[in-house]
């Protein structure tokens, strides 16, 4: 009877950690956009003008990950990395808000995935992101199908990416 007990015990535990996870990222996205995704239009780090209509176009009907992040962010310095691995295969369309020297910093990290600077956090205020990293996964038709705040594992985004591209 002592180890039915002490595993009911260890199974409510699990729960209980289990439940704070998901209410917290529930509260962290609660204000984010749902549906249609906002416009999001800027300049590249290089000059050219980027927005996210042409980059779903070039995607091809496949889903585009959209990442906001900051170069002051620690979070955001650990997961880069995955990042860019991702957009060696997907598109994604970056956003560095409220942010120093970007280009620099993506020149010193070694980084190269599309990025507009968004200085007074413009873009950020449309998408309503208070917080970084932030990502959405945006599906073929333009919808918001995934949202996140804080660290997400390279795994995490490309199953998000492959159910928008395949259970849209």
């Amino acid at each position: 009877m002592r180890d039915h007990s002490r595993w009911r015990k260890r199974a409510l535990e699990a729960l209980a950690i289990v439940a704070v996870i998901f209410g917290a990222q529930y509260w962290q996205t609660r204000g984010l956009p749902e549906g249609p995704a906002p416009v999001l239009a800027g300049t590249l780090l290089d000059g050219r003008p980027a927005n996210l209509d042409d980059a779903l176009k070039a995607a091809g009907g496949k889903p585009v990950l959209v990442a906001f992040w900051a170069t002051w962010c620690p979070v955001c310095k650990a997961e880069d990395g995955n990042i860019e691995s991702i957009a060696r295969d997907h598109a994604v369309l970056s956003v560095a808000m409220q942010s120093e020297d970007v280009a620099r910093h993506m020149r010193t990290r070694g980084l190269s995935f599309p990025t507009i600077d968004d200085p007074e956090g413009m873009i950020a205020s449309a998408w309503k992101v208070n917080g970084v990293p932030a990502h959405f996964v945006i599906d073929g038709a333009g919808k918001v199908r995934f949202r996140t705040i804080g660290y997400a594992t390279e795994w995490g985004l490309r199953a998000r990416l492959w159910w928008a591209e395949n259970f849209s």
